[in-house]
């Protein structure tokens, strides 16, 4: 079956939380997304604020660090990264962490049913430097820590129970997480040149307070099967990426998504999209910017990822040149948009509102390269349902 066809399922049929996975075949074996033309055309002149987009699209700031969110009484924080979006009643929230140390946290949005922000607040205070991230199937927001020894903290995107911290997912530099409702586990990725790939499967399902955590196993090959192995110590007193022998290394794990029996995630330091095949238990190449061979590779600096009911997935750049590329059920890799005039910033935190018409974002550092400058946009257009 085809993966367009895979996630609509999936989606209607409540497997998953909508727009909590992506998008590929599922068959095994796809070759690396190569460059080509995307769905929507090629990206026009920049707008008033330097973002680029195709025919169709805008964009429009929704925050800005250390200044007032329109609307509310309210001060957006530094540094916005990873984030997510949640229905509320017949409009939704965009949940937003704040990469600075010490301080970081995360901020939520809220926004009516015609997308006009309605407040603004904060979900998540006294923690470090929240990087990225995931939504769970019960509606909760794991914010983690990229700080050696860090944590992942359990948030309530509607700010009214206070946040948890859940030990038992260890404690190593987290990055990203993502639910899987069908093996009843979070896969996790780990922000280091030597880091792994986890999975934390909760004593009961919903409860994240107990359980085991595992890291992969697997050989040095790109394609291969892979086995989990029980962490001893997930407390990391001895770092939890060296607690077992055959661990398989990942340069700098980035985003993290499932969908379909599938979760993909992302490694900066060799600019990698990886695919895991959680029925069939293998791992390969979803993309890889040195196997690029019709023309320069448009994805670099790959970090956070989102997608869509049709099939695309979107990548957020650290780096490369400021862009969200999208990878379609085709296996093309192309650029969705682009922003000029913040080569010193990166693009994080992509999430679609519950209705898949609006996507959310933030330039972590904006114009000035400060996280003081961090700017979260709104981009409102045709996207393929």
């Amino acid at each position: 079956m085809e993966r367009r066809t895979l996630l609509r399922a999936a989606v209607l049929g409540g497997s998953s939380a909508a727009f909590g996975g992506t998008l590929w075949r599922g068959a095994a074996h796809a070759a690396p997304a190569q460059p080509g033309a995307g769905p929507y055309g090629a990206l026009g002149a920049p707008d008033a604020g330097g973002v680029r987009l195709p025919a169709g699209f805008t964009a429009k700031v929704i925050a800005r660090s250390r200044q007032t969110v329109a609307g509310t009484s309210y001060t957006w924080h530094d540094a916005p990264d990873g984030g997510a979006c949640y229905a509320d009643g017949s409009g939704w929230i965009y949940v937003s962490n704040s990469e600075i140390n010490p301080s970081g946290g995360a901020s939520a949005v809220r926004f009516s049913s015609t997308g006009a922000v309605t407040g603004a607040y904060r979900v998540l205070s006294g923690t470090r430097q929240n990087c990225a991230g995931g939504k769970t199937p019960w509606n909760t927001w794991l914010s983690c820590e990229e700080v050696d020894r860090g944590y992942v903290y359990e948030t309530d995107p509607w700010g009214v129970k206070a946040a948890v911290r859940r030990d038992a997912m260890g404690r190593f530099k987290h990055e990203a997480a993502a639910a899987d409702p069908v093996r009843r586990t979070v896969y996790l990725t780990e922000d280091v040149t030597d880091g792994c790939f986890y999975r934390f499967t909760p004593t009961t399902w919903g409860d994240l307070s107990s359980g085991t955590l595992e890291v992969m196993v697997a050989g040095s090959a790109t394609s291969t099967p892979v086995t989990w192995a029980k962490v001893p110590d997930p407390s990391g007193a001895t770092a939890t990426r060296n607690q077992v022998a055959g661990a398989k290394r990942f340069n700098g794990g980035e985003g993290c998504y499932y969908a379909n029996d599938t979760c993909w995630f992302t490694t900066k330091g060799d600019n990698r999209v990886w695919q895991y095949d959680a029925a069939a238990q293998t791992l390969e190449l979803a993309y890889d910017d040195s196997l690029v061979t019709g023309g320069t590779a448009p994805l670099t600096g790959v970090d956070n990822v989102t997608g869509t009911p049709s099939g695309d997935l979107y990548v957020a750049e650290d780096g490369g040149n400021m862009e969200i590329c999208l990878i379609t059920p085709d296996d093309v890799v192309t650029p969705f948009l682009r922003i000029d005039g913040q080569s010193g910033s990166e693009i994080t935190g992509p999430a679609f509102s519950p209705d898949g018409k609006r996507l959310y974002f933030s330039s972590q550092r904006g114009t000035g390269g400060s996280s003081s400058g961090g700017i979260t946009y709104e981009v409102t257009g045709p996207f393929r349902g």
